[in-house]
């Protein structure tokens, strides 16, 4: 058999049986000195991480004829493949065999580390490259600095980024990347606008989803403009780091006109814009939206991330027809059924007040997290089964899952629903103390007072409003006037409370009514023309009741 023959079938090889059979003619014919033979052959290697023991096995046997590339080669494949820890395996073995490394061993295993987050094997390497003198080429520097950067050492990449001499627009995305990936996103920015070079697609795409995660609208609008400048620039990966933006930025005007000139949508393009509908309590456009990507060819199925936001959307407005046609596509689609599609399902289903359908879903998913009971719980409180809300939490509790601030309010919500005044107080006391150490927020105060004030107890219910160190919401003063009312009390409450209730801005016109009423009881006639000044001046009148039903 000729060699170009062998080299063509090297080259079609992907099964490592097949492949002994050719290096069994290779060896007859004295080819694996070859440097063209031995490329293929490292190239059928890198092909998969599998092959790994083998490569390595194979190389020795040719080692007097070898250099360090095919060695270099292998681990470029490897550090970019599914199983990066086979670099160390070839690294390891290419130490044993004493052939020196270069500038273009390590940039490959740093990156393979920060891969598999290897942090004792990057540390070792890091030594290793320092010794040999390597450390002041910018090539091994940058993928250092990423490789901290990737495993969350923001330290020792600052230490990297500062001892460098020379510093390109890479060195600076990767510090900028490694403060955002561990959520430092002011940091990040700061860094970007120190920047000393110009940027390059990746810094714009960091810069941008930082500014969209602190809310700075401002720096990300000036992004956007430098971009515009730079036509070149502007790609799909852009596009949609600008929805990201605008759409955390709350300004969904932007978000949709930047969505709307993207010539090519990726399913990135369709969650942001969705998801973002949904983050600004728009759930009606967002299954709308959805609907019109079924309906386009552009050819993207919607993904488990899209249909989380769908299912989200659909609890929201309590559209159990589209949540169950969700439900249903992610069945006949095969798409996978992991925890946060189950938990989106449980929750649509339960908020819908399905609660069977709630209830088999939820026991059908193998593996649940807290969210996933949180959706149950919470489901179950706001339609009333309270006494089955508490049974599931104390199972929750007995499985090993740790309650969370969420979980607590749903509790509070089962005591305050079902009239549970006991329990409420005493699962209150269970979330601040050592058990679960959680600190209540305006929520649990909320359904805790609310709590208090249906069961009559009006005067526990203001302790706890002078006791809470956060300041009342329109739901505890509408909580407090109400129950004040129904019990024709309205001279009973203490002047601190009264004015704090002042003191705060509402926009809803029932709180001002109920509060100019009791003024009015307490002769406080100045307060009562305060009361209906503000209500003119915001433009606030009394909202005569309504209802609303959806046909069809």
């Amino acid at each position: 058999m000729e060699k170009s023959a062998l080299l063509e079938f090297t080259s079609r090889c992907t099964s490592l049986r097949v492949f002994k059979q050719i290096q069994t003619q290779l060896i007859s014919r004295h080819l694996l000195r070859d440097d063209s033979v031995v490329d293929k052959v490292v190239t059928f290697f890198g092909k998969s991480a599998d092959f790994a023991s083998y490569s390595c096995v194979f190389l020795h046997t040719i080692l007097p004829s070898l250099s360090s590339y095919p060695y270099n080669t292998l681990l470029s494949s490897y550090a970019v493949c599914d199983k990066p820890r086979a670099t160390i395996l070839v690294y390891r073995t290419f130490l044993r065999n004493g052939l020196p490394p270069d500038t273009y061993t390590f940039p490959p295993l740093f990156k393979a580390c920060g891969k598999f987050s290897g942090i004792g094997e990057g540390k070792q390497i890091h030594g290793s490259v320092t010794k040999m003198g390597f450390l002041s080429d910018v090539y091994v520097q940058n993928s250092l600095l990423h490789f901290y950067g990737s495993c969350g050492n923001l330290e020792s990449a600052c230490k990297v980024f500062d001892e460098m001499l020379v510093r390109d627009v890479v060195s600076w995305t990767g510090v900028i990347s490694g403060f955002s990936r561990i959520g430092l996103y002011k940091e990040a920015l700061r860094m970007f606008l120190k920047m000393d070079v110009e940027a390059n697609l990746a810094t714009y795409i960091c810069a941008l989803v930082a500014s969209g995660r602190v809310g700075w609208l401002r720096l990300g609008q000036g992004i956007h403009g430098l971009i515009m400048k730079k036509a070149y620039l502007f790609s799909l990966e852009i596009g949609n780091a600008l929805i990201d933006m605008y759409v955390k930025c709350e300004q969904l005007c932007d978000a949709k006109r930047v969505f709307g000139e993207l010539k090519t949508k990726d399913k990135v393009s369709w969650n942001s814009m969705i998801s973002g509908l949904v983050q600004c309590k728009k759930p009606n456009e967002a299954v709308e939206l959805f609907f019109s990507l079924m309906q386009t060819s552009s050819g993207v199925k919607p993904d488990g991330h899209i249909l989380t936001s769908v299912l989200s959307a659909c609890a929201s407005l309590g559209a159990v027809e589209y949540g169950r046609w969700v439900h249903e596509y992610v069945v006949r689609a095969g798409i996978k059924w992991d925890t946060h599609i189950g938990t989106a399902v449980v929750d649509m289903y339960a908020k819908c007040g399905c609660i069977e359908t709630a209830l088999e879903v939820f026991n059908g998913i193998r593996i649940k997290n807290v969210y996933t009971w949180n959706a149950l719980l919470g489901g179950l409180a706001i339609h009333g089964h309270g006494h089955e809300s508490l049974r599931y939490f104390e199972k929750m509790v007995k499985l090993g899952f740790k309650p969370n601030e969420v979980t607590f309010l749903a509790v509070l919500n089962a005591c305050c629903h079902t009239g549970l005044v006991d329990e409420g107080r005493r699962y209150f006391y269970k979330m601040i103390t050592g058990e679960y150490n959680l600190s209540p927020k305006l929520e649990h105060y909320g359904c805790l007072i609310d709590m208090l004030c249906r069961a009559g107890l009006l005067d526990e219910a203001l302790e706890l409003v002078k006791a809470m160190p956060v300041k009342p919401d329109v739901l505890i003063c509408g909580a407090i006037l109400s129950a004040c009312k129904s019990r024709e009390t309205l001279t009973e409450l203490p002047k601190e409370i009264l004015d704090k209730f002042l003191e705060m801005e509402f926009e809803d016109s029932g709180v001002y009514v109920l509060l100019s009423n009791i003024f009015a009881a307490n002769r406080r006639w100045n307060d009562v023309a305060k009361i209906r000044r503000l209500m003119k001046v915001k433009g606030i009148s009394k909202v005569p009741g309504s209802s609303a039903i959806d046909v069809n």
